[in-house]
């Protein structure tokens, strides 16, 4: 249809009508059709990264104290771009970055339910009864909150393997705390859909193709359990 429009000499840009090939410069001309000026929408450019954070860097876009951050990772990104979430000074592992509030938002609402897998060493052996302690949820003082049941794994005598759907302030350290152990290591491998892999530490790699779509769609399916979900509590 655009190009029957301008093939009859219907579209003109700045004045002038225009034929199938030429260019135009959205945010400086102006199109017309049939006299009827046109505004351009362009779509907004999103930017979605992964980063390996190594230890030592705060998840912070800029520090006061002059402490290194994740932003001083991303040589050569020229978009502003935010951390989803916050890995601790002291943990490493998967960070997802974006200019995209509206995903930061549906990410990080506990509601959702959405994964974040880590893998934990500590200063104990990993017992059964630490493990059932750790899966089925605990109190944890400092924050007045109880901690959702979760999935646990052990992986070595004194590694596990956790999966939370949570993000309550050091967490992991806490609830390791409250089962009277200290971590040692920790690291995120894996934010839903999205393996750290085998990228490099301190590297970081744009999301795009089958794994964006398939994040997105996640995304959207726990919104709309959300919206269903509400609608029945005001029933």
């Amino acid at each position: 249809e655009a190009e029957r429009l301008i093939a009859a000499g219907k579209v003109k840009v700045n004045g002038h009508p225009v034929t199938l090939g030429d260019k135009m410069d959205p945010d400086f001309d102006k199109v017309s059709i049939d006299g009827k000026s046109v505004r351009i929408v362009r779509k907004r450019q999103y930017t979605y990264l992964m980063l390996n954070k190594p230890r030592g860097y705060i998840t912070t876009a800029s520090d006061e104290r002059g402490r290194k951050t994740v932003m001083d990772l991303l040589t050569g990104v020229d978009r502003r771009v935010y951390p989803i979430g916050r890995l601790d000074k002291d943990s490493q592992g998967l960070l997802l970055m974006t200019n995209q509030g509206d995903l930061v938002n549906k990410i990080m609402r506990c509601g959702n339910g959405h994964e974040k897998e880590y893998e934990v060493t500590i200063d104990r052996p990993v017992t059964e009864e630490f493990l059932k302690k750790m899966a089925s949820g605990l109190w944890l003082a400092e924050l007045e909150r109880k901690t959702l049941p979760c999935k646990v794994r052990k992986t070595g005598d004194k590694s596990f393997s956790i999966i939370l759907t949570q993000g309550l302030n050091r967490q992991i350290r806490r609830m390791c705390e409250a089962c009277g152990c200290h971590v040692r290591t920790l690291k995120r491998v894996r934010i839903m859909n999205i393996h750290l892999g085998n990228l490099k530490e301190g590297s970081f790699r744009e999301i795009t193709g089958e794994e964006y779509r398939t994040l997105l769609a996640q995304l959207e399916q726990s919104k709309s359990l959300s919206e269903r979900d509400l609608r029945l509590k005001n029933k």
